[in-house]
């Protein structure tokens, strides 16, 4: 009898050529096969085994992207970036292999690309997972979530971008039976927000400005270069302090491309603060990482709790998700909180059928 652990899931990625999602898709090979630890994978942590995830030997890998750069160029490419380890792709180049013969131009019918991928590997579900580069036509994204739907599949949206939120898709996802996640990854900085900001709020201390900086490159940089992409990006950013504090204080969220630091960020942040009888005080942070590297195992973590939410017969926002998100459908703000409500799902999951 096939159970939700040894059901064949797809992965269908958008964007399945960029930078998060080559670094998904070495990386779920180089786990399958024990070569690496699940280092930074919310779900290899112990509350999570036994709950029936999909193992990711069973994972099968496709989608959609613009690019045609082989994925095994694209993994030698992050080699030379000092993103993925020197011999990984070698390690793993049959799985990349057969990644990339199931990658799709865009076509006008990308619901057929992802219908006719689950039926030629028997697959008992799929996960749609957008992980494109920011853009600022919501069609595209908008379009996606809906070749998903139209395809019975789940969807997550780790971007910015509109997908489930256009005006009637999350009741459509609902009305199939559909289980949904978004949006946009919480990564680097804004994750360290929804660690701090609710310290503050805790210990009574009065936010006086919250202002922050962030240089990256790659495509992400590329793409944060347009202001309408950037303010989709930062709205995020200060809902999570909205959320924890009650209001957004002064401060702004600055974005700054710069090619030369490819798939690496840093993200800067000025607090300002009030104490006891107006005592003035500032925190600083400084933020250097890898995107790359801190979204791919999230990526993994996502696709793995939705299709075993879908199996369980779930439908619409699942409920506990909001952890890997800026801009979450519902729940609470603070990260810890949030990864309450994460446990909360694994508990609901581990008594599913």
């Amino acid at each position: 009898m096939t159970t939700a652990t040894t059901a064949r899931t797809g992965l269908w990625l958008i964007g399945a050529r960029g930078s998060v999602a080559t670094t998904t898709i070495a990386g779920r090979a180089a786990l399958a096969a024990g070569l690496t630890p699940p280092t930074g994978m919310v779900t290899a942590l112990p509350p999570f085994a036994g709950i029936g995830l999909p193992e990711l030997d069973h994972l099968v890998v496709g989608g959609h992207d613009i690019v045609d750069v082989p994925l095994a160029k694209r993994a030698e490419q992050l080699v030379a970036g000092g993103v993925l380890p020197h011999g990984l792709p070698a390690a793993v180049a049959a799985e990349l292999a057969a990644a990339d013969e199931e990658i799709r131009q865009p076509g006008d019918d990308p619901a057929a690309d992802i219908a006719d991928f689950a039926r030629r590997h028997g697959l008992d579900r799929t996960v749609v997972v957008n992980v494109a580069s920011a853009e600022t036509d919501p069609a595209i994204s908008t379009g996606y979530a809906t070749a998903a739907i139209e395809a019975g599949c789940s969807y997550v949206n780790f971007t910015p971008a509109t997908g489930m939120r256009a005006p009637g898709l999350a009741e459509r996802a609902l009305a199939a039976g559909l289980p949904h996640a978004g949006r946009d990854g919480k990564t680097g900085q804004t994750l360290l927000r929804a660690a701090l900001a609710p310290m503050f709020a805790q210990r009574a201390l009065t936010v006086r400005s919250w202002s922050g900086t962030n240089l990256l490159g790659g495509g992400d940089g590329a793409a944060l270069a347009d202001p309408a992409a950037a303010a989709a990006k930062n709205a995020g950013k200060e809902r999570v302090l909205a959320d924890n504090l009650g209001a957004v204080p002064e401060g702004a969220v600055h974005i700054d491309n710069v090619p030369a630091l490819g798939d690496w960020k840093t993200a800067w942040d000025h607090v300002a603060f009030e104490g006891f009888l107006g005592a003035r005080m500032v925190l600083q942070t400084i933020w250097e990482g890898c995107d790359s590297a801190l979204a791919a195992p999230l990526v993994l973590d996502l696709t793995r709790l939705v299709a075993r939410a879908h199996a369980a017969g779930l439908a619409g926002p699942v409920p506990g998700l909001g952890f890997f998100f800026k801009d979450p459908d519902a729940g609470p703000a603070a990260l810890g909180d949030q990864y309450q409500e994460l446990l909360g799902l694994a508990r609901t999951l581990r008594t599913a059928p």
